[in-house]
């Protein structure tokens, strides 16, 4: 048999021996550089065998994908760990996530602090040990031996399909079923922390029992490791749920509903803010608004085949008169009927239809998130419908109108993630037209090279009537988030029967783009909130200016100003109770950009002292001054 390693000489081998045996037998610093292999595509350990001639890439200790194998092999480091110290604790499920991992247990009380420091002991100890992980392939009666007194193991071997491979990695006297891959031995991961415990449904299903779920992160270097914990610090810093709280944006409460935002009038003024720039830059765009309702019948839903493709994130029914009516979960059926409401010509296309509706979507508890993943959404939909020959127009000034708002927001990190059907799911989880599919697959990756856009494409994460870019986007401090999309249908029109008269005098059908470049209010503004540490630029803040009389004499000039600001649209607040020094901090922590300082010299210059949130001072202005300072810096959405 032959090994193939890009770089590097042929390994000639039996038939059947782990790669691991392989490289021994070749160059043994090879195993010491390197924590693994990709084959076909796949990560693969040391510890997998080979059958046949393969080529494989070997992960070096620095690169991304050897974060995932060191993580996966930490996470049975924890689960053993945590059956050394409570031998009743059943195993779930362990994999490797960004940048970290968990394990899921079945236990009598939840863990507390104290255990998670016990567990963090004790996987030193198993680190210390250095236990060799060693893959061994099993039938599916070994494996129902090995494992019954672990129900989950029992429901997951119930659920592979008869002659599927079992395979389970043993270290010292633990053994977990996994398909891997993983290191050489636990001595080899060395930098890791046990950050929270929470709980978590098995599966995701709230109907399901509630586990422990015990989060970890690991890095292969000591430096990478108190990196990324610095991170995480930062980002507790900037959880859009603690300074949402912090600065009266949004709140929910039990009695309303998880999942359900109630906005506090310093949100809204970010959801007002946001609407009016949306709305001003798709006017400019050539786009239509438009109104729609909040329910709707189901024949509808089922006509543009949402029901049953869509049904387990819709809400159920309500029944009225003998009637079901759903809450809207999207707007595009509705739009659909917009188009379809009058006769249109080929002259009336592109037309673009867009609104801030309200949808509502059923998501499982376990998977509800602050506002990155919430029940009720304002989204920043509109739908276009065009001919092929204009698509490829339409498509790129979507995405440019993306590039404009991140330009704007200061986000310098974007990917565009193309994705695109698998022929598995046709059928059931996509519309069953492959000849379509593949066309308008097509189509998008064809504008989205002819644009020079940089893109991933991912298979098998497709909307069920056609292709989509989802844009991911980084914030200030390098967390990640999937923002705004862009969708191809090809299905809808058809089905409800939208039709255009061409040129020639014939009738056709559109195509539609579905397209929500801000998202929705909730995650837009949620990734707002972290990207700044909620301080707004000055057109987005939601208090712009603070006026601080600095004693009672004082008063009556602070009113003149904060009119005055009031006039030219400027949102000011005029606080003067407490002392000057409380005041001040008080701005400071909600962020305020501008804090208007007025004394007696003040008074008697008729000026203004300013002092920016950022701690600078500005040289004393008259009020007129501050008033066109300000409305400058506004409209020209200028930072502060």
């Amino acid at each position: 048999m032959k090994i193939t390693i890009p770089g590097a000489e042929a390994i000639e081998c039996e038939g059947g021996g782990s790669l691991k045996e392989a490289l021994l037998a070749a160059d043994k610093q090879l195993l010491k550089s390197h924590v693994g292999a990709t084959l076909d595509g796949e990560r693969i350990d040391f510890h997998q065998n080979l059958a046949a001639d393969a080529v494989v890439e070997l992960i070096r200790w620095d690169a991304e994908e050897a974060g995932w194998i060191y993580r996966h092999s930490m996470s049975h480091v924890m689960a053993q760990a945590v059956r050394r110290l409570f031998p009743d604790a059943k195993l779930a499920i362990g994999p490797a996530i960004q940048n970290g991992f968990y394990y899921d247990f079945d236990v009598e009380a939840p863990f507390t602090t104290e255990d998670l420091s016990a567990i963090e002991k004790e996987m030193k100890r198993v680190v210390k040990q250095n236990l060799r992980f060693e893959r061994q392939e099993i039938s599916r009666d070994e494996a129902r031996a090995l494992f019954s007194d672990d129900p989950y193991k029992l429901e997951i071997l119930e659920e592979l399909e008869e002659g599927e491979n079992l395979s389970l990695y043993r270290d010292g006297d633990f053994a977990d079923l996994c398909r891997g891959p993983h290191m050489l031995s636990t001595g080899q991961v060395k930098h890791y922390k046990l950050l929270s415990v929470a709980g978590a449904y098995w599966r995701g299903d709230e109907n399901l029992k509630m586990l422990q779920r015990i989060y970890g992160t690991a890095f292969p270097t000591r430096e990478g490791l108190d990196g990324h914990l610095a991170m995480l610090e930062e980002a507790r810093k900037r959880d859009h749920r603690r300074i949402g709280q912090e600065l009266e944006l949004f709140f929910f409460d039990e009695e309303v509903g998880p999942g359900l935002p109630l906005w506090q009038p310093k949100g809204t003024v970010l959801i007002e803010e946001l609407e009016k720039l949306a709305k001003e830059t798709e006017r400019n765009a050539g786009y239509q608004q438009v109104r729609t309702p909040h329910i709707c019948k189901d024949t509808m839903y089922l006509k543009s085949g949402h029901l049953p493709y869509y049904a387990e994130h819709m809400y159920p029914p309500m029944e009225m008169e003998g009637v079901k009516y759903y809450l809207k979960p999207m707007n595009c059926p509705h739009h659909h009927k917009i188009f379809g409401s009058v006769s249109r010509s080929y002259r009336d296309l592109p037309l673009r239809l867009s609104e801030y509706g309200t949808c509502y979507r059923y998501e499982q508890s376990g998977e509800l998130f602050g506002l990155m993943r919430v029940r009720s959404m304002q989204m920043n939909d509109a739908h276009i419908y065009c001919t092929i020959d204009q698509f490829e127009e339409e498509f790129l000034a979507v995405c440019n109108m993306y590039s404009g708002y991140f330009k704007l927001f200061g986000i310098e990190k974007y990917v565009m993630r193309f994705s695109t059907h698998d022929q598995e799911g046709l059928g059931v989880k996509y519309v069953n037209e492959p000849d379509l599919w593949l066309k308008t697959e097509e189509m998008v990756r064809n504008a989205l090279v002819s644009g020079g856009i940089n893109f991933v494409e991912e298979a098998g994460e497709a909307a069920f009537y056609g292709p989509k870019i989802d844009v991911e986007v980084w914030s200030a401090i390098g967390r990640e988030f999937s923002l705004a999309t862009n969708q191809v249908d090809f299905v809808q029109p058809g089905r409800v029967g939208l039709k255009y008269v061409s040129a020639e005098g014939k009738e056709e059908t559109p195509l539609c783009i579905h397209r929500a470049p801000l998202g929705t209010h909730e995650r837009t503004i949620g990734f707002l909130i972290e990207h700044y540490a909620g301080a707004f630029p000055v057109w987005l803040a939601p208090v712009q200016a603070v006026v601080l009389p600095i004693a009672e004499r004082h008063l009556e000039y602070a009113q003149k100003l904060r009119d005055r600001l009031k006039e030219v649209g400027v949102r000011v607040e005029l606080a003067d109770d407490n002392t000057l020094n409380y005041r001040i901090r008080q701005a400071q922590t909600q962020k305020v950009p501008y804090m208007l300082v007025l004394g007696d010299r003040e008074v008697e210059s008729s000026t203004v002292s300013i002092r920016l949130r950022t701690g600078e001072n500005l040289d004393p202005m008259s009020a007129d001054e501050v008033a066109s300072m300000m409305v400058d810096t506004i409209s020209s959405k200028m930072k502060c």
